[in-house]
């Protein structure tokens, strides 16, 4: 069975890994979801490859503890891209973030590239 690659799809399963705590299944949802040369940029941070990303995500939920990404709005896309937005706060508060990320994904529909833009919040200017 081939995975959903719609941008409602891509946008659940994507903050669903940056959700995980367990860096178990945090690394095999990496990697069932991106590219081994998938790369993620946004103003606070990077990643490359499985491994990279995995740290980064965990980097980012060590230096958010207790706050969810949830989804804000509707995912769209375009040909390879996915696009969505997603709100960071804790379970059922306020959001304290907030950000846009366009994805581009590949023939088999796994993410390739992430280019992450903060709308507000920690580290927006």
């Amino acid at each position: 069975m081939t995975a959903d690659t719609t941008p409602h799809a891509i946008a659940e399963r994507y903050l669903a890994t940056w959700n995980e705590a367990d860096d178990r299944r945090r690394a095999a949802l990496v990697a069932a979801l991106w590219s081994p040369q998938g790369r993620y940029a946004d103003p606070l941070m990077s990643g490359a490859g499985h491994a990279g990303i995995a740290r980064m995500i965990a980097a980012a939920r060590t230096q958010f503890p207790g706050l969810v990404f949830t989804a804000r709005g509707r995912a769209d896309g375009h040909g390879p891209f996915a696009r969505f937005s997603w709100s960071l706060g804790p379970a059922g508060g306020a959001p304290v973030a907030g950000g846009t990320d366009v994805a581009r994904l590949d023939e088999a529909g796994r993410v390739v590239e992430v280019v992450g833009f903060l709308d507000s919040g920690a580290g927006h200017a």
